[in-house]
């Protein structure tokens, strides 16, 4: 008998036949989920996609994590993952992005704010974010056409075209499934009941496209050409075992944001950056200073609704060595100390064709190593 396939709790969207179908990973397979449920069950999550699953809200997200549990998959209902296409796991409804690793924004400070203090006054008292397109979210393996855009040159010359400082941010999202009503606000202790799970992602930038248009608003056309999410999300239920501490805080938060009397909201998450094969990086999430929670508690303290199918994202991952940064910028600082590649070639910022591979892993319940997937994307020249 051949060996059983395994779950890995790791939920994703696929065609196969021309038909779009929610899926569940089982190693180098993927599950047809709706097909493998028990009809009653699997009328309520079935469709092309996460999305009824998300709007389902808790109850559900237990019915079917304990089903998938003891599934026992037959073959007809399994997929090689190379004869299928995997596609966007669920419907971007809106995209926001965080700055909240506390030793990227010193490292972006001392880079670029020389003379100043590292950290804006603001940091440590709310999690800053902008407002992304969700339009242009798209799957791992989607090619990323390099952005074209207004620039300075060193001498000061405002000129047009494709940027030379195309940098990679790995960064991890949260899928939220339930919404809530205009004017209200997510307190931090409802996380879980409107977050359904994790994904990986890469925001893209345009460091020189960045440079000249954020002040006074901040990031826009350097950001919303593209942002690369992972094919697979996986559900918090999964993630019992990786909830650590964050880094404790040295400005006490206003009391919507003081999570010391809550369950350790940070995340032992364990991200790798590859680059054409070339690992550079390996980013520590739980130096995270902000935790998802507080995010999701700032995002909506205003009365901003949430939507099922809304996207936030961490902001860039980095850790306090060398190869812990999570962007290209950090990691040649801004293009002084070159990288150098195993081929013989180096890197400061990205060319046509560079490849960039951004994987992550978790401590899994029972012990071992969960893999939360990968997000994978090349540069395209511009057209």
């Amino acid at each position: 008998m051949g060996r059983r396939a395994s779950v890995t709790h790791r939920y994703g969207s696929f065609e196969q036949d021309g038909v779009a179908r929610l899926g569940v990973r089982y190693d180098d397979q993927v599950l047809d989920l709706a097909a493998a449920l028990e009809p009653g069950l699997a009328a309520e999550v079935a469709g092309p996609n996460l999305d009824r699953l998300l709007a389902g809200g808790p109850p559900l997200w237990d019915r079917v994590f304990a089903a998938v549990a003891v599934l026992e998959p037959l073959p007809e209902h399994l997929y090689p993952l190379a004869d299928v296409r995997l596609l966007l796991p669920f419907t971007v409804a809106d995209y926001v992005d965080f700055y909240s690793s506390e030793h990227h924004a010193r490292n972006i400070g001392r880079m670029l704010r020389p003379d100043q203090p590292e950290l804006p006054p603001n940091w440590k008292h709310l999690p800053v974010g902008y407002h992304g397109r969700a339009g242009t979210v798209v799957v791992s393996g989607t090619d990323v056409v390099r952005p074209r855009g207004q620039r300075r040159t060193p001498e000061g010359e405002v000129v047009f075209g494709p940027t030379s400082r195309l940098d990679v941010e790995a960064e991890v999202g949260f899928v939220v499934g339930v919404p809530s009503a205009l004017g209200t606000s997510v307190p931090m202790a409802g996380f879980r009941e409107h977050v359904f799970g994790v994904c990986l992602v890469n925001d893209w930038s345009a460091r020189d496209i960045q440079a000249w248009e954020y002040q006074p608003l901040g990031p826009f056309l350097a950001k919303s050409f593209a942002t690369s999410v992972s094919a697979w999300v996986t559900p918090l239920a999964a993630l019992d075992a990786a909830w650590v501490a964050p880094p404790p805080r040295d400005e006490q938060p206003l009391p919507y944001l003081d999570d010391a009397s809550l369950a350790p909201a940070g995340l032992d998450l364990r991200i790798e950056i590859s680059l054409n094969g070339n690992r550079v990086a390996r980013p520590p999430y739980s130096s995270m200073y902000w935790t998802a929670a507080q995010q999701l508690a700032h995002l909506t303290v205003n009365g901003a609704s949430l939507r099922s199918g809304d996207l936030y994202a961490s902001g860039t991952v980095s850790g306090p060595e060398r190869d812990e940064r999570g962007s290209l910028m950090e990691l040649s600082w801004n293009g002084a100390e070159p990288i150098d590649l195993a081929d013989g070639s180096s890197r400061t910022f990205l060319e046509d064709g560079d490849e960039v591979v951004i994987t992550a892993t978790a401590p899994a319940v029972g012990g071992g190593l969960l893999e939360l997937g990968e997000v994978r994307g090349k540069v395209s020249p511009t057209l």
